[in-house]
């Protein structure tokens, strides 16, 4: 059974930092690209961010360029999300996805999909 954790959630003020991880289990890690997907309250998913599978290209949605960072350690399975500079808009439920293709999970098609994490962010 393939398992995407998401963790790091929480309450974080106006230009403060986060960190999400997101364990992946049941699936051949190094194979999968990886993404965060966040969606804010009544609205729909937002890609945000992709690394994919060996770790050497990241990708990022405009709005995070230059404040979020992806990273994943293959040797314990989990892929990262450093936000920086958190901005309220960011208030959401962030998303782990994997995928083999790197296109499917910049396309909110990933195959395996986690439960997600609430990040708010407000003073």
């Amino acid at each position: 059974e393939v398992q995407l954790v998401e963790s790091g959630g929480g309450l974080v003020q106006p230009g403060g930092s986060q960190r999400l991880s997101c364990v992946a289990s049941g699936v051949a890690f190094e194979k999968y690209a990886m993404s965060w997907v966040r969606q804010a309250p009544g609205k729909g998913l937002v890609w945000v961010s992709a690394i994919d599978a060996k770790g050497d290209s990241t990708y990022y949605a405009d709005s995070v360029q230059g404040r979020f960072t992806i990273s994943s350690d293959n040797a314990k399975n989990t892929v990262y999300l450093q936000m920086n500079s958190l901005k309220p808009e960011g208030t959401a439920v962030y998303y782990c996805a994997a995928d083999p293709s790197v296109v499917e999970v910049t396309g909110l098609s990933a195959q395996y999909w986690g439960q997600g994490t609430q990040v708010t962010v407000s003073s």
